[in-house]
């Protein structure tokens, strides 16, 4: 083995070292075979040494058996000159003996004889959160989480605003990703002036940045607002290319910052999806005021999400009948979300569920919903088999991978006939794509399932939906009932609805029935089944069950 060369070997740490952006650096002298390791990677993978010869069994050893002959044949090829990189992902063997998944990069420097000279590259540990972003250079979502937390451990006031590029994925179509990260770098510049000394800027996840302030004002936050959409519409060049942008977002000042960092982001995408979903692209502020129970509303929102994580603690479901138009039997009943607790007594989901459904522990209260409606079900169907219990679905469920997979085993742990459940789509699940929607409910519907079109002639609903969708029910929305008797045109809107739902197989359920003359009024029209106060308000399922167990 030949004397190798430190002062060479660590010139070339250093300068790998500046590029690793968090990853372990690793340099290897090719001829005497002697590695640099990063001090961290020593630590982390249990290396003998900083300075180690006969590196690769070293490392082989610690690579996961499955994968020695891949990372062998990777290294073997660069090494012959088959391949210019090694770039490589794999299993390793940290220090405690578990094993993480990696990404292994290197590049190998050959002499003037074209022997191999220096092997040097990074090892990224795929399980250990960035904190900064590699495309913006700006502090990632985990940079901004820790910096809340920060925060709050100081008791500082902060004001953040939420700021996202609309339709972003054309404009990677028409020039490729390379051309829309250089957008991304030369936007993050270009805000980061706009901003100097405001504050914080992180890039988010996808195409979202925040400004994290504590001296601005809402005011503060429409101005730059302004000033953002002014130059992303009339000066923002990106290699010879004008590129117009447009925006959404959403904005919260806290006065007082005492609750968890996941709760403040809960709120702040709220804020986002509002003036996307609501008002087009305006910068919506979200409003911390203290309500009836003397509580700020994000705080009343993190004691609520706290309950989820408590194994939905609080939480209790009601139920409304559902009967049927002609007979007025109770032919299923819809389960409605409630929660409460000794501090807050019962809180409406106006006023949390909205929020919630930013949240990523929403989805485990959705499966909890199911499963509670499906076991309070269950009590009814050796009295009355035909009884159909309707649950609601947020689109934060739908668009999780193993959302249909959630729904079947529930179904099969609590041993409930399919064909007694409908699933109700409510308006927000028009944020995500029609064919996904199609797969999921294709899916669900191949195993006798319901689904309910809720809302139905509001803004989510429309022809091609009910085109689209195999649904099986039709829910007016209680908006072309209030005034059915009285107001011409939503009588023809309900006599549409009900014949077009009739053409595609559907049933039709009215909502908001108040009075005995709105029924008479819709027996008129192809309604199967009617909902409202005139039958019964949601009750619990106790009271649910006193009173129309011995009806059904």
């Amino acid at each position: 083995m030949e004397q190798f060369n430190k002062q060479k070997l660590d010139s070339l740490f250093d300068a790998f070292s500046i590029l690793s952006n968090g990853a372990y650096t690793y340099v290897t002298d090719a001829k005497s075979d002697v590695t640099r390791w990063s001090k961290e990677a020593v630590e982390y993978f249990g290396l003998p040494s900083e300075y180690l010869e006969n590196t690769k069994d070293h490392w082989m050893e610690r690579v996961h058996p499955d994968d020695r002959a891949a990372y062998l044949a990777d290294i073997t090829d660069v090494f012959s000159g088959k391949k210019a990189e090694h770039n490589l992902q794999y299993r390793m063997k940290t220090k405690d003996g578990s094993y993480i998944v990696c990404t292994c990069r290197g590049v190998l420097v050959r002499d003037e004889n074209g022997n191999p000279d220096y092997f040097g590259g990074t090892v990224k540990n795929n399980d250990s959160l960035s904190y900064f972003d590699d495309v913006s250079n700006l502090r990632s979502l985990y940079g901004f989480l820790e910096d809340l937390r920060s925060a709050r451990w100081k008791g500082e006031s902060i004001q953040i605003m939420l700021l996202g590029i609309n339709d972003f994925s054309h404009l990677n179509e028409i020039y490729g990703y390379t051309f829309g990260n250089r957008v991304l770098q030369e936007f993050a510049a270009m805000i980061k002036t706009e901003a100097y000394g405001m504050g914080t800027w992180y890039r988010m996840d996808g195409t979202k940045f925040a400004i994290v302030c504590n001296k601005a004002t809402m005011g503060d936050f429409k101005n730059l607002y302004k000033r953002i959409q002014y130059n992303a519409i009339h000066d923002f060049v990106v290699e010879g290319h004008r590129v117009v942008l447009s925006f959404v977002a959403g904005a919260i000042n806290l006065d007082r910052l005492d609750v968890p960092a996941e709760t403040v982001y809960s709120c702040l995408r709220f804020a986002y999806y509002e003036s996307k979903n609501s008002h087009l692209g305006e910068l919506f502020v979200l409003k911390n005021n203290v309500s009836d129970d003397k509580r700020f509303a994000i705080e009343r929102v993190n004691v609520i999400r706290n309950s989820i994580v408590k194994d939905c603690e609080g939480f209790f479901l009601c139920y409304q009948p559902i009967v049927d138009a002609n007979s007025e039997y109770v032919i299923g009943a819809e389960a409605l979300i409630r929660w409460k607790n000794d501090e807050y007594g019962v809180v409406s989901p106006v006023q949390f569920v909205d929020v919630l459904e930013q949240d990523n522990l929403f989805p485990e209260l959705g499966k909890w919903i199911l499963r509670k409606a499906l076991l309070d079900s269950k009590k009814f169907l050796q009295r009355y088999p035909g009884f159909v219990v309707n649950v609601n679905l947020s689109y934060t469920q739908l668009e999780k991978s193993d959302f249909v997979h959630d729904v079947l085993s529930i179904l099969d742990e609590v041993n409930y006939p399919p064909q007694n459940l409908c699933l109700e789509i409510t308006e927000r699940c028009r944020l995500l794509d029609m064919d996904l929607l199609k797969e999921i409910f294709t899916k669900l519907r191949s195993h006798g399932i319901k689904i309910a079109l809720d809302d139905f002639g509001t803004g989510f609903s429309s022809i091609g939906v009910l085109r689209e969708l195999p649904v099986t029910t039709v829910k007016i929305d209680r908006s072309f009932v209030m005034n059915i008797e009285q107001n011409s045109s939503d009588q023809k809107t309900v006599r549409f609805i009900s014949e077009l739902a009739d053409s595609f197989s559907s049933s039709v359920t009215a909502e908001g029935i108040e009075t005995p003359e709105m029924r008479e009024f819709l027996l008129r029209f192809k309604v199967k089944n009617l909902q409202g106060f005139y039958y019964s308000k949601p009750l619990p399922f106790d009271e649910f069950v006193e009173k129309y167990i011995d009806i059904l």
